[in-house]
């Protein structure tokens, strides 16, 4: 076998439905040969410069836990439509005030969900847990607890042999590893996660750690959305980013094709460097847009906090409402009173405030059960988020 082959796994033969198929068993990591680090040094080193300014900017954000708070939503919802969820970023805001969304209640759950397990990973993590495979097991657990993947083990790993593409394992265009694999599989994928070493900087191991975890497909369901906040968690845990406001989602929809294309050529050739010029470039663009979107947003609640303190002394309750929207740009009254402590007349009095002055728009023309939405804040938030064709 030739330097390079040893990068890449083994075919075994099992059944499963009905027929024989070779199913594919990785290589550990890290790849050998290594990696040819100059292949792609440059891109690298934008996107550490890229994490760098993301991370400093949310650093003075003056409303970071509120930024985070909306941006992780916007990730979410981006990875699930990677998944074929028809979502919206204003069905999630809809669904959270227990409203109505406009779109099958298993689309939003899922995103809903998605939101609940990234919460309790960085949770864990921030109390010393270590990224690990119980770790994984627990949000996977979360991922799945309601919607159309609840019925496919939640929280296990696969007892049962899966496919990916096609109709049935037969005609399948990739067959991960067999179930009584999977053990050495993960156990080596941990054991990478743990590694510490020079020449394999957080970022790379992360890009690395995505791949091999997508190859392995250890879940029956969520291996997508689970592979691709793998990539923050482990940031976050190497101390590369202070918050996990990183999220690839966006880029690999904008580049789907790719991106399955290069797994596939890191399966079938090794082809290590090509997948890492990707992700790396995938990665500067990404914590460049974020900077940007953080920078606008920082720009915008400050022009409309000038503009309520206008309001005088009505100013003070618009100020606190104004606030919330910032985390939560769709709101009831209901909403606003009950978490902000405040009565349901100061709420609806401060939100038609906001609304004479151009703040926040009134959705549904109705006398009670009024939504307001601050618009300008989804508008920034929501590019990128159109749902994918069906």
């Amino acid at each position: 076998m030739d330097a390079r082959n040893r990068r890449l796994g083994t075919y075994v033969e099992r059944s499963a439905g009905g027929e024989r198929v070779r199913a594919y068993v990785p290589a550990p990591l890290p790849p050998d040969p290594p990696l040819e680090l100059g292949r792609f040094m440059n891109v690298y080193e934008r996107a550490i410069a890229s994490i760098g300014r993301l991370d400093g900017v949310t650093t003075i954000l003056r409303s970071t836990p509120l930024f985070l708070y909306m941006y992780v939503r916007k990730e979410a919802l981006l990875s699930a439509q990677i998944e074929g969820t028809q979502s919206s970023l204003s069905d999630l805001l809809l669904f959270e005030n227990h409203e109505a969304p406009a779109v099958g209640l298993d689309d939003v759950t899922e995103v809903s969900n998605y939101v609940a397990a990234i919460d309790h990973g960085v949770s864990r993590l921030r109390g010393g847990f270590p990224l690990s495979l119980r770790l994984i097991r627990d949000m996977h657990a979360i991922l799945l607890k309601s919607g159309r993947g609840a019925a496919k083990q939640p929280g296990e790993f696969r007892r049962s042999q899966s496919w990916i593409g096609g109709t049935r394992p037969g005609n399948a265009l990739f067959v991960p590893p067999p179930p009584d694999r999977l053990d050495e599989c993960l156990d080596a994928l941990e054991h990478f996660l743990h590694t510490e070493d020079p020449a394999l900087p957080p970022l790379i191991r992360a890009g690395m750690a995505h791949v091999q975890f997508e190859t392995i497909h250890p879940f029956l369901d969520g291996n997508g959305r689970l592979g691709r906040l793998l990539i923050p968690l482990i940031l976050c845990e190497a101390g590369v980013l202070h918050e996990p406001i990183l999220y690839l989602s966006l880029f690999l929809k904008s580049r789907r094709d790719d991106y399955y294309r290069l797994l596939q050529e890191v399966r079938e050739a090794g082809a290590w460097e090509s997948w890492m010029e990707f992700f790396l470039s995938g990665i500067a663009q990404t914590a460049e847009q974020a900077a940007e979107t953080a920078r606008k947003l920082m720009a915008l609640f400050e022009e409309h906090r000038q503009k309520i303190a206008g309001l005088g002394r009505l100013a003070s309750s618009a100020l606190r409402v104004h606030e919330l929207m910032q985390a939560s740009p769709i709101v009831t009254i209901k909403t606003a009173s009950d978490k902000l402590g405040i009565s349901f007349p100061t709420a609806g009095a401060a939100l038609e405030n906001l609304a004479k002055i151009g703040i926040v728009r009134e959705l549904t023309g109705r006398h009670r059960g009024r939504i307001y939405s601050y618009s300008d804040c989804l508008a920034l938030l929501d590019q990128g988020t159109d749902p994918l064709p069906l």
